[in-house]
């Protein structure tokens, strides 16, 4: 284990205690003595009592803002509304996150990342507030107690508050790293019990800021229009209908895009109808989906990277009684978060500020300062709450343009981009074009496998050097390693990136796909063994008691008697993602023509719990938003430009198509997994399967609403 000198240091901080926290990145845990040590949060107790923590992570909906103050009050001995947040500012070093190496909030990341050091963080605090007391009252420290913000000497009943204490404990030196002792769970006050969200009342009250909410003295809002065609160009325009529109102040243009500034944004819209815009289309004016499917499959002929391959699987594949094939494709999709992208800009002579909702506030401030040309010192980057990132919002292609835009006017400027050209001019979920197969032996069980997976690398662009031996690890997640016993492996990858179109991270990530073509292919080779889909699992989780055991839970809470029950479907799924493991059981059926999920009962063993209230809200938010990808997300291009351009074609669940979601929290005492994503991705594959339960079609292409049509019509007529 690393020495604790790289984790934390004491300083005084205007006679208060100020905590600075390494969390230790994962290239510097073999780290050596005398290494440069960075601070990458920071917990301040003030003499008032508070605890402010900077938050090195963002707040977009999952939690954060509850679940990391919580580790802290835990150790500390503070309530929870005695901790005060505080936006962290750009910097990579002191607001690292271990696990992913920079400045980042995604991946499901926070918890597994901050569990450990957060909490020694706060033991550490509270154990120099105790030696502070101790002194000040000539007694032995073992005799004195911390509770509720305060120390209590236990014989004599005396009290101080950390207020009091902060600025003598400051001058202690830090607890010596073996003497750093954490409480037992069974002490624990605050995790594993249900907490309300720290920020739940200023978003009541409105008091709570994203970036939208940003206002500046003297701020104009800009509506603008990207070049329909990834790639294409602008060609012109006439502008001068719209500077007669009343507010409307000026016209900006850039290479591929139009904007026009007014006095508010609706001024701004009808000034940009009025541009009568002209593009030049460029190299991909006739690009379709088609093209782009065909040419995956040629490179998934041509050639790919082996990623894995155990157990001689050419030869089992030799003796198998029977091999089974199918071929999966995934759709593009969009993110579509509900804050509208925006991004506020003053961009001045000596200096450029840029106030927005980031995941990636260090990469927002980098491309501010590269498309400005000036030094990072000189950028500054407001970050506020996130209205659902989604992976969305990793990128800054949004920061880069509005910055550009921000360059040509005087004042502020906001930046806001319509539902349409956020759904138009996204950075999507790859494309996906797999092939599978299994040689199973006489009773229908597997004895090799074999996928090849054929998209995009999101990794491979937002950080190259994860893309290694012609794969990444995000890309093949849930492929690479099933969580079966399959004798006999083969996975192999083709990268295939799709021309001009941008592709992203998307919620669940590389499971949203892996998971899909795994739990539907397990869900194929049961129906041909004429195996009960649970009972085959279970078989296959022998070795894994984790996944078994959420499996059977899942099934037992569902009431599990087979995939079908009457006229509704039911399907299962099972996953280890994100340092967690999920079993899903949902129900469907066919309700005026149209899929409707009417129950999702779903165990999840994330390791030990923080937040029980979170943990239940981001599987439902996964839920839901896997139900509208499964069922109708489709991203598709036609002449080069994109199909779908607001919600009434691309569909999301409504309130009253919501199902009842039940979710069951195995106890654990092993890490913290991840929980904002496995929701979606384990969704995704159990209503596919639910729905080939009550219609007797296996949905191999996505979207399920798309793929049932034409057994729809047929059974209409």
């Amino acid at each position: 284990m690393t020495d604790r000198r790289f984790f934390l240091k004491a300083v005084g901080a205007a006679g208060g205690l100020l905590l600075q926290v390494a969390l230790p990145a994962a290239r510097a845990r073999d780290a050596t003595p005398g290494a440069a040590w960075e601070a990458n949060a920071m917990v301040r107790i003030a003499s008032d009592g508070k605890v402010h923590l900077t938050m090195p992570y963002v707040e977009m909906g999952q939690g954060t803002y509850t679940s990391i103050p919580m580790l802290i009050a835990e150790e500390l001995e503070v309530d929870l509304k005695d901790v005060v947040l505080e936006h962290a500012g750009a910097d990579d070093k002191r607001y690292i996150n271990p696990a992913l190496g920079f400045q980042v909030t995604g991946g499901s990341t926070t918890i597994r990342a901050a569990w450990m050091p957060m909490r020694q963080a706060g033991a550490a605090a509270r154990m120099m507030l105790v030696q502070a007391a101790a002194q000040q009252w000539q007694v032995e420290p073992s005799s004195c107690r911390a509770e509720h913000g305060t120390v209590r000497h236990v014989p004599s009943g005396r009290k101080l508050s950390y207020g009091a204490l902060a600025a003598g404990a400051a001058k202690l030196p830090l607890p010596a790293a073996d003497s750093i002792v954490l409480k037992p769970a069974q002490e624990f006050r605050l995790i594993g019990k249900a907490a309300r969200r720290l920020d739940t009342p200023g978003k009541l009250n409105g008091s709570a800021q994203f970036g939208i909410d940003a206002q500046l003295p003297g701020m104009k809002v800009a509506a603008l229009a990207i070049t329909p065609v990834f790639g294409g160009r602008l060609a012109g325009l006439d502008e001068a209908a719209a500077l007669k529109v009343k507010g409307v102040r000026q016209v900006v243009r850039l290479d591929d895009c139009a904007a026009v500034v007014a006095d508010n944004y609706g001024a701004a819209q009808k000034g940009l109808a009025l541009l009568a815009l002209r593009w030049d289309d460029g190299a991909h004016a006739s690009l379709s989906t088609a093209d782009i499917v065909a040419d995956m499959v040629r490179a998934a002929n041509a050639g790919s990277a082996k990623v894995r391959a155990d157990g001689n699987p050419e030869q089992a594949f030799a003796g198998a009684a029977r091999v089974l094939e199918a071929t999966y494709e995934l759709p593009f999709l969009a993110h579509a978060p509900m804050e509208p992208m925006n991004c506020t800009v003053h961009v001045q002579a000596d200096r450029c500020d840029v106030w927005t909702g980031t995941q990636v506030i260090t990469r927002a401030r980098a491309v501010a300062a590269k498309v400005t040309g000036l030094p990072e010192d000189k950028v500054t980057v407001h970050n506020h709450l996130l209205g659902g990132g989604f992976g969305r919002r990793l990128e800054i292609d949004t920061v880069e343009r509005a910055v550009r835009i921000a360059q040509q006017v005087k004042h502020p400027v906001k930046v806001i981009w319509s539902r349409e050209e956020d759904i138009q001019h996204d950075m999507y979920r790859p494309y996906f074009y797999d092939r599978v197969r299994a040689g199973v032996d006489a009773q229908g069980m597997p004895v090799a496998w074999s996928h090849h997976l054929t998209g995009s690398s999101v990794l491979g662009r937002f950080l190259p050097p994860a893309f290694n031996n012609g794969f990444d690890p995000e890309t093949v997640d849930g492929a690479e390693a099933p969580p079966y016993a399959l004798p006999a492996v083969r996975i192999d990858y083709t990268r295939h990136e799709p021309g001009e179109i941008p592709t992203a991270f998307w919620r669940g990530v590389g499971p949203t796909h892996n998971v899909y073509v795994v739990e539907s292919f397990i869900d194929e080779l049961a129906a041909a063994a004429k195996i009960d889909p649970l009972q085959y699992r279970l078989a296959l989780l022998k070795h894994n008691p984790r996944a078994e055991q959420v499996l059977k839970l899942a099934a037992e809470k569902a009431g599990w008697q087979g995939p079908k029950n009457g006229n509704v479907g039911r399907g299962l799924s099972v996953q280890f993602a994100f340092g967690t493991y999920t079993a899903m059981v949902v129900d469907a059926q066919l309700v005026d023509g149209e899929v409707r999920v009417s129950r999702v009962v779903c165990a999840v063993d994330c390791g030990v719990v923080v937040n029980p209230d979170t943990v239940k809200a981001q599987i439902e938010g996964g839920v839901i938003f896997g139900i509208s990808g499964a069922l109708y997300g489709d991203i598709t291009f036609k002449n080069g430009r994109v199909e779908q351009s607001n919600f009434h074609d691309y569909r999301v669940l409504r309130m009253n198509e919501a199902p009842a979601i039940e979710t069951h929290i195995v106890a654990s005492n092993e890490a913290p997994g991840g929980i904002g994503e496995p929701g979606t991705s384990g969704l995704m594959p159990a209503l596919a399967n639910a729905v080939h339960a009550f219609s007797g079609q296996r949905i191999r292409k996505l979207p399920i609403a798309t793929a049932l049509q034409p057994t729809l019509q047929e059974q209409h007529a």
